[in-house]
């Protein structure tokens, strides 16, 4: 089972309600992991963002990940932590999650990448693939020869982000990456369960 394959990350301007009827649906169309995000700095209302999707989750298997911070993912005992470059350092997380948490790192640039393999991670999140509107501090779009070339130099395994839909999925799982990581694809969807069904088939 690989967990990364079809990764959602929330949207994070989604009220709690809505989401969980996003995440509930995407699970029952083939979702494998799920990032709880709320950029807004409110620790309060990240922690019932995160209760609330922990609850969807009981019983299916799917791991919660929570972004960046480190205080929510051992407040509500996630599975594991997504951190960016500029959050707490991965060897730090990893003293405080334990050695049997997920610990993600986002790597945007190509000596990030190659930092990574001394880190104490389970897998990469290589940001952007393509340029995205979310994405507005962007250092690199790898673009698929960038990523294809990161596959082969990462002992990691690789979860592709950034401007990824029905449209290129193909070429992108045709790199040999572990999985990708999706919000609007999903979150945006008439009908995330359908939404999440189609992806997985495109991946072949």
């Amino acid at each position: 089972m690989n967990p990364y394959r079809l990764y959602l990350v929330t949207d994070d301007q989604q009220p709690i309600d809505t989401l969980e009827t996003v995440v509930a649906e995407a699970v029952r169309g083939g979702v494998t992991m799920v990032q709880v995000r709320e950029k807004h700095g409110d620790v309060r209302a990240f922690i019932e963002r995160a209760h609330a999707i922990k609850a969807v989750l009981q019983g299916s298997g799917v791991p919660l990940i929570i972004n960046d911070r480190v205080d929510v993912a051992l407040a509500v005992d996630a599975d594991g932590v997504h951190l960016g470059q500029s959050d707490m350092p991965a060897a730090m997380a990893r003293q405080l999650i334990g050695p049997d948490k997920l610990l993600g790192l986002s790597i945007e640039t190509e000596r990030q990448l190659l930092e990574a393999e001394s880190l104490p991670v389970d897998y990469l999140g290589l940001s952007a693939i393509f340029a995205t509107p979310t994405k507005t501090n962007l250092k690199k779009e790898w673009g698929i020869d960038g990523l294809i070339s990161a596959v082969a130099r990462s002992s990691l395994p690789l979860v592709a982000i950034g401007g990824i839909n029905a449209a290129n999925l193909r070429k992108i799982a045709a790199t040999g990456v572990r999985g990708v990581a999706l919000v609007s694809a999903i979150c945006r969807a008439p009908c995330p369960r359908t939404a999440a069904q189609d992806l997985l088939r495109l991946m072949g």
